[in-house]
């Protein structure tokens, strides 16, 4: 099968073709399944599912679907469209190819991270991710009003992870034991037992926590 000559491509009738080719796709052989990785985390990462982020983004679920699995050849325009329902920059969408220990995020890049919950106390809590969408590891950096507490909404799920308190106080429950954390104080704990925190401060708490496995 012949490949069209640069600058067109092939289509049916006289409609204009959307491809646009994506820079170092023809380069990197990789990077159509790293694209697929982040995609496929990040959407995860939001709570939303494939047909959601499809709706989101404007484009089609089987198009989604492909991309995740590594598959197809998207132009840039989706690819465009895919980074702004994820709430990414495109260059994030494409850092893949950058070597490890080379993967910036900037401040103004965090990616926000949405509530687990509907109550909307629990949305008062700023999330963000610091770590590139798609990696092993995530480091989130987390803002908790004073007064908020999410017990009796209880988190379970694999993996282990460590929080270190920056400023205000975090109490955190880890099954039956609960603990009191001030500046400095760091916790590690299962994340398999059921947990949860509040702030018993008069002023918001400042959280640094870290998951290894990503649990998805």
């Amino acid at each position: 099968m012949t490949r069209p000559p640069a600058g067109r491509t092939r289509d049916s009738g006289d409609r204009p073709a959307e491809r646009s080719p994506v820079p170092g796709d023809a380069l990197d052989p990789d990077l159509p399944l790293a694209l697929g990785e982040t995609v496929r985390s990040t959407r995860r990462l939001l709570g939303l599912t494939v047909e959601a982020l499809a709706a989101r983004a404007g484009v089609s679920t089987g198009a989604v679907s492909q991309l995740e699995r590594g598959q197809g050849n998207p132009s840039l325009q989706t690819l465009q469209r895919l980074a702004g329902a994820l709430g990414l920059p495109l260059a994030r969408l494409l850092q893949q190819t950058t070597p490890p220990g080379h993967l910036v995020v900037r401040a103004g890049q965090r990616l926000r991270l949405p509530s687990s919950s509907e109550d909307p106390h629990e949305a008062e809590v700023l999330r963000e991710l610091l770590t590139p969408s798609g990696g092993r590891l995530q480091v989130i950096r987390s803002e908790v009003p004073p007064g908020f507490s999410n017990e009796g909404r209880f988190y379970r799920h694999l993996g282990q992870e460590c929080v270190v308190v920056l400023s205000g106080l975090l109490r955190v429950n880890v099954g039956q034991t609960v603990t009191e954390l001030s500046p400095g104080d760091a916790i590690t704990y299962d994340c398999t037992v059921a947990h949860w925190w509040s702030n018993p401060g008069q002023e918001t708490t400042v959280v640094l926590g870290a998951v290894t496995p990503l649990t998805f």
